[in-house]
């Protein structure tokens, strides 16, 4: 077992989600981390699985086709050792033996990290709540009417 701080109370857990499209043949995976604040690793272990089946949900997109997001399960789940602060580390991955190409390919431009990236959104299959979309469409409408 990992060393665990006696006074740990930050978790990263790693959450798979599928997501599926009513007719389309590809799904959508998204693999999320959230923060879990929790007493032990068992409870985070826990309040992990609740968040992400809380995530679950079912609903139509603009189109009219039925939305279906499904919690799969944990990927991972690490303590967080630092305070959470700036410059905090909150998990580390260890590779060993690696050569000095595949640590340059481990390494992204900044163009490519995902802050900076322009996904190909119009290429996924439209996984976005029907009605949420309606709503931003329309205010976005309502305040340029506005100016």
């Amino acid at each position: 077992m990992a060393f665990i701080p006696s006074d740990a109370k930050w978790y990263v857990a790693e959450l798979i989600e599928e997501i599926r499209v009513e007719g389309e043949g590809r799904n959508v995976v998204h693999r999320n981390l959230v923060l879990v604040g929790a007493d032990s690793p068992e409870e985070a272990y826990q309040r992990a699985l609740d968040i992400g089946s809380e995530h679950e949900a079912t609903y139509d997109n603009l189109e009219g086709k039925k939305v279906t997001i499904a919690f799969r399960g944990l990927r991972g789940l690490s303590v967080i050792h630092d305070e959470l602060e700036h410059g905090a580390e909150l998990r580390y991955t260890r590779d060993v033996g690696l050569e000095p190409e595949e640590i340059e390919r481990l390494v992204r431009p900044k163009d490519e990290l995902e802050v900076f990236s322009a996904d190909a959104e119009e290429d996924l299959p439209d996984c976005v709540d029907g009605d949420l979309r309606r709503n931003l469409l329309e205010h976005l409408g309502d305040q340029a009417e506005d100016t």
